[in-house]
């Protein structure tokens, strides 16, 4: 069972990635009450009668449901076989609890309706369920690697820089967020300048959407500080590995965001933009993570089963 738990890490953090972009379907196709205002029902049946709405919104919360099992079981594993690790006894928790508040607010918003900053703050959940669940995967494949490569130490200076990149990207992804729920996606129908002007005629969609385009230039600039960085740390290839494929994914994050303008919303392209998201955030959280210093593992039980640890020992 020991040797499951891995790959079973790995289901999960593909499982949840699903979860994630079958959420921002129901976002981008208007699903949200495809099973009209009742949860964990749909539109009252166990089983209803599907429309297509219906259909996407059900379809998310079954995955949900099953994404559930499968985040419970590899807790489960990994606090049993690995708990004596400090990241394990962290992350575990971390994984079911940003989980079970995820689904608390996909209800909340069915069952009340929500405004776009509350709204706004539910993909910044899922993205850190999703960040913790490859965080765990991350953590387990990493202990097979011998010397562990978080024994060599990183300068203060480039841990600082990579927790701020991490923090700011939480900015970035609610300022989008907030855009989207909000209808303001479009308030600049042109890309990189806004409604072909560098200095529009501003409203407030616009200025949501500046601060956003402004916002994300900026992690481009911290990533690609952060990449040249890494590369002078030759012992440290994971630094180097990680940091490289966030700025790629940054890079590639800003193309699809172009493309969400030019292609007016159209639903691959904005299904596009929150997995590389996912994936971006995800790649951040693994740089932070290896940028800790490796923890030392509790010590495994020797006590003998059943001997009271305060009893003193017997005389031969």
């Amino acid at each position: 069972m020991r040797s499951f738990v891995k790959p079973l890490a790995l289901i999960t953090t593909i499982g949840m990635f699903v979860v994630l972009v079958m959420g921002a379907t129901v976002t981008n196709t208007g699903s949200a009450t495809g099973c009209g205002h009742s949860w964990p029902l749909c539109n009252g049946q166990l089983i209803p009668e599907f429309a297509l709405s219906t259909l996407i919104e059900f379809s998310h919360r079954a995955v949900t449901g099953i994404e559930t099992i499968l985040v419970l079981a590899t807790a489960f594993g990994a606090w049993r076989y690995y708990g004596r690790h400090r990241e394990v006894r962290i992350l575990a928790p971390l994984m079911v609890g940003t989980l079970f508040l995820q689904a608390i607010m996909g209800a909340w918003a069915v069952l009340y309706p929500q405004i776009a900053l509350v709204l706004a703050l539910h993909f910044g959940i899922s993205l850190a369920a999703f960040a913790s669940t490859l965080l765990v995967y991350a953590f387990l494949a990493g202990l097979a690697i011998d010397p562990p490569l978080r024994a060599v130490a990183v300068p203060r200076g480039f841990v600082r820089l990579v927790w701020f990149t991490v923090a700011y990207s939480l900015v970035v992804v609610y300022l989008g967020a907030y855009m989207r729920h909000s209808g303001m996606d479009l308030a600049c129908t042109s890309w990189p300048l806004c409604n072909g002007h560098l200095v529009p005629t501003f409203t407030y969609g616009v200025a949501v959407v500046l601060a956003h385009r402004l916002a994300a230039a900026g992690i481009i600039v911290l990533l690609g500080w952060q990449m040249l960085w890494s590369r002078r740390m030759p012992n440290r290839p994971d630094l180097a590995r990680g940091s490289a494929a966030a700025f790629g994914l940054v890079l590639l994050q800003s193309l699809v965001g172009a493309a969400v303008v030019f292609s007016r919303l159209s639903l691959f392209s904005a299904l596009g933009h929150a997995g590389v998201m996912a994936l971006l955030f995800g790649s951040l959280c693994y740089v932070g993570l290896q940028v800790l210093p490796a923890a030392v593992p509790r010590p495994a039980s020797t006590e003998q089963p059943g001997r009271n640890p305060r009893a003193p020992a017997p005389v031969h």
